[in-house]
């Protein structure tokens, strides 16, 4: 069956994806290649998954790209990552534009060039109107850090104690006007959480799939919505009988 003959077989399509986007670096060596080359390989799949998301009518992409933890990684794989996100934004904005899609950053734009910094804030400016699918994009970006920076803002806004609560935590996080994530997908078979949205993703369903993010396509996203589907999502709580 065809990706679009199966499409009219998805039922209950989840609200918000996240996904991260793992095993570049395996996909990489495992073809004799350097890291950045495999990087360079997953960027090239957004595109696929971007439409394929939009088409399920996914309203909501979230894509791990950079934690603030990677810039522990080698000097050059972080050049590069640099590079590859300017490329990708060059090459794929205008298409995205026309195609509906709004671009959101969450994580901090510090630690990038001005150059860059200024290209990803353009890039949000273009397409802050269009509503057909929001990419949400995790950039220097970690769970904690987010949760301190939330506490920060608190502070400084002289919150007392007895105003905090979940409701008000969350209009401090960095995700404030998105909803959360109904399906987390980490590619290449690792069960780990990585420090991606650790508030937000409390009662996602998780799906872990053993290939690669380069290699993950339109079937294999096809497959991670029937996986959700068929959960039961009980949020803490039983249904009655």
């Amino acid at each position: 069956m065809t990706p679009d003959e199966s499409i009219n077989n998805l039922t209950n399509v989840p609200r918000h994806v996240a996904i991260i986007m793992d095993g570049n670096g395996r996909w990489a060596k495992e073809r004799g290649l350097p890291r950045v080359a495999g990087h360079r390989a997953g960027t090239d799949n957004l595109r696929t998954i971007i439409r394929a998301s939009a088409k399920l009518g996914i309203e909501y992409l979230t894509l791990y790209a950079f934690s603030t933890e990677n810039w522990s990684r080698p000097k050059a794989e972080v050049t590069g990552l640099m590079h590859i996100l300017s490329d990708v934004i060059d090459r794929e904005l205008d298409e995205l534009n026309k195609e509906g899609a709004r671009l959101m950053h969450i994580g901090h734009l510090n630690g990038l060039s001005k150059a860059l910094q200024n290209k990803v804030q353009q890039a949000i400016d273009l397409t802050k109107e269009n509503k057909r699918i929001t990419i949400v994009l995790a950039f220097n970006y970690g769970g904690r850090d987010e949760i301190i920076c939330a506490i920060r803002r608190m502070l400084a806004d002289q919150v007392s104690p007895e105003e905090v609560d979940e409701a008000l935590v969350r209009e401090y996080l960095f995700t404030c006007n998105l909803p959360d994530p109904d399906l987390v997908i980490r590619t290449s078979g690792e069960k780990r959480t990585s420090n991606f949205l650790t508030w937000q993703t409390v009662y996602s369903e998780w799906y872990f799939p053993e290939v690669y993010w380069p290699d993950f396509s339109e079937e294999e996203l096809h497959k991670a919505v029937q996986v959700y589907a068929q959960r039961d999502r009980r949020y803490g709580g039983l249904k009655e009988s």
